[in-house]
């Protein structure tokens, strides 16, 4: 019997080394990953620039206490904060920590402007993370199950209705901000529309409100730009990030602009190992890296080349609901519930996830070639042929 805790029901399998879209496992077999650790390892495993950054920084310092200045963490921030569009960073060791900095970053803001008990605006079907606040936040009751009594302050809203969140505004006068990921992972690759962000962003201004955008999974180039909402014409107030922003080593980061910028004050908020000088120098290694790469443009071409391959396959379409998705992030509906192909594509040596029962989720690398692409699409074909 395993000494871990079950918190995860394992695959059969362990990995001892990677490079580029491969790992490679103790027995000696090559799986091609096309979820990327879900959605964290974006230029491949084993990245040279990261690799280097991670050496180099663990020969000098790898932890000091946030009490002091830490150069590689003022580097990251100036360059993740210019990247975003944002005026500062906070940083932290995971998504669901850089959520929880956003949810207490708005009832602040709340408290501030006299609401005794302000209120978040959260969506059906979101995730926002495993810690109690972050859990309440969340849209699925599957995973909030036994850990009642949830934390309060959150109001539920169905996803791309306008008008249902023009709504809540007339009958909740305490809402203080909207908490949405631009497409839902967890939830199936469920695509909030531009036109939805961008109301979101109205009805946000003329109440007052906090937009803030969860891009823990969206970011770090995985649907083309940098963050999701950049060339949709807005700009939240709160952005959070982590996943692809270390490239495995763990590290978050909780965004924001204007007046959002001013809420958190010395004593309201930290974290012992955030931003560590380690983390912050893999950070700065992945960042630039996609940024000087053109990773993001990578993305949007191989996802289209992937998704485009899969939908063409006459004999596969007739198990295909429907595939959605930007850049990297796909998601391929099928007919019936599929979660046994995690299991035969392990065996055919394909890495993979499936998502809200029915919902293959694919996560590739950003650094995937045309070749790879293709020999990724291939592979879920097959998968999906002899599902029929």
């Amino acid at each position: 019997m395993s000494v871990l805790m079950q918190t995860y029901a394992r695959l059969p399998v362990t990995f001892s080394h990677g490079e580029g879209i491969y790992l490679h496992d103790t027995e000696g077999r090559r799986y091609l990953d096309a979820i990327s650790g879900i959605a964290v390892t974006g230029l491949g495993h084993a990245h040279p620039a990261v690799t280097a950054a991670i050496r180099d920084q663990a020969d000098k310092l790898v932890h000091t206490s946030n009490l002091y200045r830490i150069e590689a963490q003022e580097r990251l921030a100036e360059t993740l904060t210019g990247v975003a569009g944002m005026d500062n960073c906070f940083f932290c060791n995971s998504g669901a920590e850089a959520n929880e900095a956003a949810i207490k970053l708005a009832r602040l803001y709340g408290h501030r402007r006299d609401i005794d008990k302000p209120a978040i605006v959260a969506l059906e079907g979101a995730f926002h993370g495993r810690t109690l606040a972050t859990l309440s936040a969340t849209g699925n009751r599957k995973i909030q199950a036994g850990f009642e009594p949830l934390v309060t302050g959150f109001i539920r809203a169905p996803r791309n209705d306008a008008q249902a969140l023009r709504q809540i505004a007339a009958n909740n006068p305490d809402v203080v901000a909207v908490l949405a990921e631009p497409i839902q992972g967890e939830g199936g690759i469920q695509m909030l529309t531009g036109h939805y962000l961008r109301a979101m962003r109205e009805i946000c201004d003329e109440h007052g409100w906090l937009l803030m955008l969860d891009e823990v999974q969206t970011g770090n180039g995985r649907t083309g730009t940098y963050f999701a909402y950049q060339g949709l014409g807005f700009t939240p107030d709160v952005v959070t990030t982590a996943k692809g922003l270390g490239n495995g080593v763990p590290i978050g980061a909780c965004l924001a602009r204007g007046s959002a910028a001013e809420v958190l004050r010395a004593g309201q908020h930290g974290s012992t190992y955030g931003g560590n000088p380690l983390v912050c120098s893999a950070g700065l290694a992945v960042v630039g890296t996609i940024t000087e790469q053109q990773l993001g443009a990578n993305a949007t071409a191989m996802g289209r080349l992937i998704a485009d391959t899969v939908a063409a396959d006459t004999v596969a379409s007739s198990q295909i609901r429907e595939i959605r998705g930007r850049g990297l992030m796909l998601g391929i509906e099928l007919v019936r519930d599929c979660g046994e192909l995690v299991e035969r594509g392990l065996e055919a040596g394909l890495l993979l996830n499936v998502t809200a029962g029915n919902t293959l989720r694919l996560l590739p690398p950003l650094v995937i070639d045309e070749q790879e692409a293709r020999t990724l699409a291939a592979g879920v074909l097959e998968l999906i042929r002899d599902f029929a």
